[in-house]
């Protein structure tokens, strides 16, 4: 699995961070950073991480 952000539409909300923080943190200039490659069985919170993003900008890829 691997993980996608559009920066070009992610507006740093951080609910990415709320729904899988073992994969998104907010980074101390309140900028979203994020493990593009993790664990694949972090998948229901990398999915849960996607649907909770306002602006839709995670993509997972298999």
């Amino acid at each position: 699995m691997r993980i996608e952000v559009d920066f070009s539409i992610c507006a740093d909300h951080g609910q990415c961070a709320i729904a899988a923080p073992d994969i998104f943190r907010v980074d101390d200039e309140g900028h979203l950073v994020f493990d593009a490659k993790p664990d694949d069985t972090l998948r229901p919170d990398a999915e849960d991480a996607a649907d909770a993003c306002p602006e839709q900008a995670i993509t997972i890829i298999d």
